[in-house]
């Protein structure tokens, strides 16, 4: 049975592209169904690759191709938890590697716009530390960060 909740991405032709990195880099990910147009549409041809079926690290998802009008933003991400930096820097460089592009903490782009959180638990639980100075101190190591570095959010934790 399909998924009664599907994330819906549109993409300027990538669609199958993105799927396919996705399934190669993430765990629990994978394109399960690629679907033709029945028709010509206003970014596309009859028979040109319409949607991609895909999971992502579980998630059900469809990528439209639907051409140039939308872009991707910020305002929509995945947001990974990683158990260890070597994870956290394996998915990190995966997209980034890849044609992405870096921002600030934990915040990352694909190369088809999607933006991405690489974030360590380890963050997670620095930042909702009952003690608000050392969640603090971490808040603000963070800060200063493109790929999160678990040591130095530890270490700031710590005092």
């Amino acid at each position: 049975m399909a998924a009664k909740n599907t994330i819906c991405l549109w993409y300027n032709g990538g669609a199958l592209d993105a799927a396919r990195f996705y399934a190669a880099t993430f765990p629990d990910s994978a394109v399960t169904g690629i679907h033709q147009a029945p028709g010509d549409y206003p970014s596309g041809k009859e028979d040109d690759i319409l949607t991609v079926e895909f999971t992502v690290l579980g998630v059900p998802c469809l990528g439209l191709n639907g051409g140039p009008m939308f872009a991707q933003s910020e305002a929509f991400s995945f947001q990974v938890s990683t158990e260890d930096q070597a994870e956290t820097d394996r998915l990190w460089h995966a997209i980034i590697d890849n044609g992405g592009q870096a921002s600030a903490c934990g915040w990352c782009k694909d190369p088809w716009g999607v933006s991405w959180q690489i974030t360590p638990r380890a963050l997670i639980e620095a930042l909702s530390d009952p003690d608000r100075a050392a969640a603090k101190r971490a808040f603000e190591a963070m800060m200063e960060m493109g790929k999160i570095d678990i040591a130095a959010i530890e270490a700031a934790r710590r005092g």
